[in-house]
């Protein structure tokens, strides 16, 4: 594919618009043949929401899954609800199982049935049983299709299949040939290498090594570390009785890993779910306000304690100029310990029994860190007011604020986590509040402590 310039691909972009509202199939196709995946996702949702419906409907199905499956799971689904559910039944035959699973559990009960009634039985009776399965499982980022033969075909046969089916061999891209016996047990696999160097009237039996699996149940983060230690493309995954139900691919625990990541980065900063710009205004901006509503509250509670040390505040106005130094810091350090947690917590390193040992970690890390913070901007306070106490106030303040903000940042997650509370939603915020409320109370009553000293 020629690489576009960003005028020419807006070009197109702007073009398809008038295309879908004349029902020009063709000129759609060309167009959209001149962009990458990434572009035409674009192209798609720079469309207002019914244009959108009518380019899906416009396209022939194949080049429509080609689309849809690029397009966040909440996005896509909100596209498939507004297609005719036959046209959304065969747009979602030809996806991948694994993604069209994913889509499926986005949309409400009577909608998922309406389209899997319409969908060929094996796929639907393959997205059903994938939607029971966790996402960031091997049972959720598996595909039910598995290029597997029984023992007794022949090297021959799995060559001839291979050659002869091009299109349908590409469901297959990443796996071997996978042997299963009478009952559909996985009993080996066979490396091209090994087929390709084989007579071909030799049985898969005779020539199958064995072949690592894991079960449905198996964890992303146990995932990643096995793709990590094998070049494996692709694991089989086994059910109950080592029956082969599927094949977990490299591509799909990356991109999975990937969305993890950036979800928990999104879900810090309130937004939650898959938010595009093209998602309703309304339901964009209810989702953002019932976070930011709490954290108005939260700011609320932090801000009282200035109220309380109002008279101090007063008489030595300069403290009012450190309140945010010390509270950012100690917040700062506190979204280190955070991001470690949840880190660890995903990788399965830590486990919210961990709670001890995270805590003496952290507060080692932080005195050191607080100390070293605290002497920099005390010696800035002393310098600037010429009086050391000062200085004295802000640094013992900042110090003993950043114990408890890695304490605080480093355990939070765990013990939300404990109780099933999503913790890369709730750490920040409550991180936040106690910093701050922390860093308030500190200044101000060291600062009342030592009023003739201040004042001196």
């Amino acid at each position: 594919m020629k690489h576009l310039t960003d005028e020419q691909s807006d070009a197109i972009v702007n073009s398809l618009d008038d295309m879908a509202r004349a029902g020009d199939r063709k000129s759609v196709e060309r167009a959209l043949a001149k962009l990458s995946p990434s572009e035409s996702v674009r192209a798609l949702l720079l469309l207002e929401r019914d244009q959108q419906v009518r380019l899906l409907e416009l396209l022939n199905p194949e080049d429509a899954a080609d689309i849809v499956e690029d397009v966040p799971d909440e996005k896509a689904a909100e596209l498939v609800e507004q297609l005719d559910a036959g046209r959304a039944a065969h747009i979602l035959e030809e996806m991948d199982s694994a993604d069209t699973a994913d889509i499926i559990n986005e949309l409400d009960d009577a909608d998922a049935e309406n389209i899997l009634g319409l969908m060929d039985p094996k796929d639907a009776a393959d997205v059903r049983q994938l939607s029971k399965y966790k996402a960031d499982t091997a049972g959720g980022l598996m595909s039910t299709e598995a290029f597997a033969f029984r023992k007794t075909d022949t090297v021959g046969a799995v060559l001839r299949r291979a050659i002869s089916e091009d299109e349908e061999f590409e469901r297959y891209r990443g796996q071997h040939p996978y042997v299963i016996d009478g009952r559909n047990r996985l009993a080996g696999v066979v490396s091209l290498r090994v087929l390709l160097a084989t007579k071909r009237s030799s049985s898969l039996g005779d020539v199958m090594s064995r072949a690592i699996s894991v079960t449905t149940d198996v964890e992303l983060g146990d995932l990643e570390d096995l793709f990590d230690d094998h070049p494996f493309l692709g694991i089989p995954v086994v059910g109950r009785g080592r029956r082969l139900v599927g094949v977990v691919s490299r591509h799909a625990v990356a991109e999975a890993s990937l969305h993890r990541a950036e979800s928990d980065a999104l879900k810090s900063q309130g937004i939650i779910g898959d938010e595009l710009r093209s998602l309703p205004t309304l339901l964009r901006a209810k989702r953002r306000l019932s976070w930011l509503s709490v954290n108005i509250v939260l700011n609320i509670m932090a801000a009282s304690v200035i109220a309380l040390y109002e008279d101090t505040l007063t008489a030595v106005i300069a403290l009012a100029v450190f309140l945010p130094i010390v509270s950012d810091m100690s917040g700062c350090t506190g979204n280190q310990a955070v991001a470690v947690s949840l880190r660890e917590l995903a990788l399965g390193i830590t486990r919210p029994t961990d709670v001890l040992r995270v805590w003496l970690k952290e507060i080692s890390v932080g005195a050191i860190n607080g100390m070293a913070l605290g002497i920099l901007l005390g010696a800035a306070a002393w310098a600037w007011k010429g009086n050391i106490w000062i200085g004295v106030v802000v640094a013992v303040a900042l110090a003993l604020n950043t114990l408890i903000a890695v304490s605080v940042g480093g355990l939070v997650p765990l013990i939300l986590k404990r109780f099933d509370v999503d913790p890369a939603i709730a750490s920040g915020p409550m991180l936040t509040t106690i910093t701050d409320m922390c860093g308030f109370f500190l200044v101000l009553s060291l600062a009342s402590s030592m009023m003739p000293l201040l004042l001196s």
